[in-house]
């Protein structure tokens, strides 16, 4: 409240007393909200029903080991499209370049989409490599309820709506690694899903089966080896409503593991890619830290020499470790 035009110092007083009583009332709510923040939702009516088979969920590595788990290759906001953007991350010796399509950035949430055609792609090549099974499809061809079953979200209208529109941030998205030193690793472009094609819909105009064109990339990291460096995350994941926490949680599977991993909250800040002010970043990084419910991990604020530092410490018992050999 901009006060120093009012010439009477007794209205201009008492306005600015008026201004500090309402500041302190929303941070007092705002504080309050965080406090009692929860970083899980319900899981579906349906969760439990064995209507489809539900392998454990997978992610991999791209190429020359770089992982998507290490820095934000999708926005994290539902709100925010930002189409024609492009985010940056130094990794070690290279560049990850990420570029949005006309539909906007695909979001954290759009990647669950990514995680179910790996984790089945997975298990098909577990069963060829035991020989029980043909070599996996480069076309993964779900029904709209299997993914809905898979990423744990109600089968209603509006996830139908979000279905198509997330393969087309999907499909828009792609990532291009920039090499820093000559000859350090090999570059190129990719996308988050190679193509799709909506395979048939229901009486009411909703999809019923999409084809899914697997992306080279991730068809040679799960095929191209006898042991895949793939790693396992809880099935929970799915349940993490900010998408803050699930980049938290995925930083701390690929970093921590079994162990502990830190980092600093300016890191955690430039690998989210986030438009926020680094106040305000911060502001949501304590909450999450104080609600303390991400699956598998606990969150510490501690000091560091150059500025506040996040600890991310594995919970027992032990994560299991992937096996698709």
């Amino acid at each position: 409240m901009d006060t120093s035009k009012i010439a009477n110092p007794v209205l201009r007083a008492s306005l600015e007393n008026i201004g500090r009583i309402l500041t302190e009332r929303d941070a007092e709510r705002e504080q309050a909200r965080s406090e009692d923040a929860t970083t899980r939702r319900s899981a579906p009516a349906n969760d439990n029903q064995p209507d489809f088979f539900v392998p454990s969920v997978y992610d991999v590595p791209v190429k020359d080991g770089i992982g998507l788990m290490d820095v934000a290759v999708f926005r994290l906001s539902k709100s925010q499209k930002r189409a024609g953007e492009i985010l940056r991350h130094q990794y070690g010796d290279a560049i990850i370049e990420v570029r949005s399509g006309p539909d906007g950035l695909a979001t954290i949430y759009d990647y669950d989409i990514v995680l179910m055609m790996i984790s089945h792609l997975a298990e098909e090549a577990k069963f060829h490599r035991q020989g029980r099974g043909p070599l996996p499809a480069k076309v993964f061809r779900p029904h709209a309820s299997e993914i809905f079953k898979f990423i744990r979200v109600e089968h209603g209208g509006a996830s139908y709506h979000y279905l198509e529109q997330a393969l087309d941030r999907l499909k828009g998205t792609s990532i291009k690694i920039i090499a820093t030193r000559q000859r350090s690793r090999r570059a190129g472009t990719f996308s988050l899903i190679s193509d799709y094609e909506i395979v048939s819909r229901t009486e009411t105009g909703r999809i019923a089966s999409v084809d899914i064109v697997i992306p080279d990339w991730i068809y040679a990291g799960v095929l191209a080896h006898k042991m895949p460096e793939v790693l396992t995350l809880n099935p929970d994941y799915f349940l993490i409503e900010k998408g803050l926490a699930r980049f938290l949680y995925r930083l701390a599977r690929k970093a921590a593991g079994q162990g502990e991993a830190i980092y600093s909250l300016q890191t955690i800040y430039a690998r989210t890619g986030s438009t926020r002010a680094f106040k305000k970043f911060c502001f949501d990084l304590r909450a999450l830290v104080r609600a303390n419910d991400l699956p598998d991990y606990a969150l510490e604020l501690i000091d560091g020499a150059e500025g506040g530092l996040l600890r991310m410490t594995h919970r027992a018992p032990a994560l299991p470790e992937a096996s698709v050999a």
